[in-house]
């Protein structure tokens, strides 16, 4: 597909990218079959073909108005259509051109604008968004259905207790914005289970937002400030001899393993940013089936469950197999899950700003998840698992939790006598 940027566009980074990002679609259409929106609407124009369009329109400076916005709005970013793309269109790239350009020719109502920095901005930060729970869930038995729904209610019981570093080998355990509040356990239990086979776990104070949700709000500029931050906290927590960066959520982890292409053009921080994105590893790819045999995982038969990759995990790190391996080496019976490619209508602040479409993906995954009549839900990012626990008859669990729990049982099965 060939574009020619306009006037305002031609000879900038930008434009230089959509050009090169654009050529590369050959318009076959291969990409609306795993397009969880365009299933749902059967408009082209929600389909990744029609936002690609949409996107040149831009680009070249031609006609847009507000329909334009909403299209691209409506794309959960999932990347499925990557996955599929025979030519290896980078159409999350080009996603995000678009929604940076599109904030400036179809401005939005100061409502929806307040809105979107809001959700940005209090989202980001982990203690406003923690206080802020702590409140809803206080007032939640009185709050009108609607609004129960969005706060989600405590856990009965989380052990949140973390070994102390006592091993030579040592990561930076990224916590994230709203895990620490929503989902404290996961952090924990991963803690645990990395201390079993002989990996320390730090954490860095200072740590900030990834900068997904800024940069999935069209708002790139605040995404990159937010990303230079963590590239200068991590980057010294490497320089002080942390092997790696590990992330227990897919979305955070897909967006730091970016960093490098994001600074790309900023010469004071590009060679920073690429050691970061180097250093960064899902939880999945730290730990292997044998490190949990070694650390004395017992494979027996036990539940059924059903694994809901997320897509940040599947079709933005490319990480297939990982944890369906490690639940295997735990004895698990992997439940057949129909569409597996297809998104939860999670996708951070969609499910509150797309609240509909999201609500009918999210039928539609847990009716293809329950329909191997699974004991448990499993899944690894902290938005999936909220979005569906919200929903879901079945218990929801991240995959790293039923790990420590099996090793934890098998430490008071060796207390027992005989």
């Amino acid at each position: 597909m060939f574009a020619q940027p306009s006037a305002e566009l031609e000879d900038t980074p930008l434009g230089r990218d959509a050009q090169a990002l654009l050529r590369s679609c050959v318009h076959c259409g291969f990409c609306l079959a795993t397009c969880p929106t365009y299933q749902v609407t059967g408009n082209e124009l929600d389909g990744p073909r029609g936002r690609i369009y949409l996107v040149k329109q831009l680009v070249e400076g031609g006609p847009v108005g507000v329909p334009t916005r909403d299209h691209l709005d409506r794309c959960l970013t999932c990347r499925a259509c990557e996955t599929a793309c025979p030519s290896g269109v980078e159409y999350g790239r080009l996603l995000d051109i678009g929604r940076e350009l599109v904030e400036r020719a179809a401005p939005r109502t100061p409502a929806q604008h307040k809105l979107r920095t809001v959700l940005a901005e209090v989202l980001a930060r982990r203690h406003v968004f923690a206080a802020l729970l702590g409140v809803g869930r206080l007032l939640r038995p009185a709050l009108p259905s609607a609004l129960r729904a969005l706060v989600p209610p405590s856990a009965k019981s989380v052990d949140r207790s973390r070994p102390a570093a006592r091993h030579t080998r040592r990561v930076i355990l990224l916590e994230g914005c709203v895990q620490p509040a929503l989902a404290p356990g996961i952090n924990a239990a991963a803690a645990r289970v990395l201390d079993r086979i002989g990996v320390s776990t730090l954490s860095v104070a200072t740590e900030g937002c990834c900068g997904a949700l800024s940069q999935h709000l069209g708002r790139g500029a605040r995404a990159l400030e937010q990303v230079r931050h963590n590239v200068d906290v991590l980057g010294a927590a490497l320089d002080r001899g942390a092997e790696a960066i590990v992330s227990t959520t897919s979305g955070c982890g897909v967006t730091v393993k970016d960093y490098g292409h994001l600074l790309r053009a900023d010469p004071t921080w590009a060679a920073r940013a690429r050691r970061v994105a180097l250093a960064t590893r899902d939880l999945c790819e730290v730990i292997t089936p044998v490190d949990l045999q070694r650390a004395g995982v017992r494979a027996r038969t036990g539940a059924v469950v059903a694994w809901q990759a997320p897509c940040t995990l599947q079709h933005g790190q490319k990480l297939h197999g990982h944890v369906e391996a490690l639940l295997r080496t735990l004895g698990c019976r992997l439940a057949r899950v129909a569409t597996p490619e297809l998104c939860c209508g999670a996708a951070g602040t969609y499910a509150l700003l797309q609240r509909e479409l999201s609500h009918e993906l999210r039928t539609k995954k847990l009716a293809a998840l329950v329909a191997g009549q699974p004991e448990l839900i499993v899944t690894a990012n902290v938005g999936c698992l909220e979005h569906l626990r919200a929903a879901s008859a079945v218990p929801v669990r991240h995959w790293i939790e039923l790990v420590d729990e099996q090793l934890r049982r098998r430490d008071l099965d060796d207390r027992l006598p005989g």
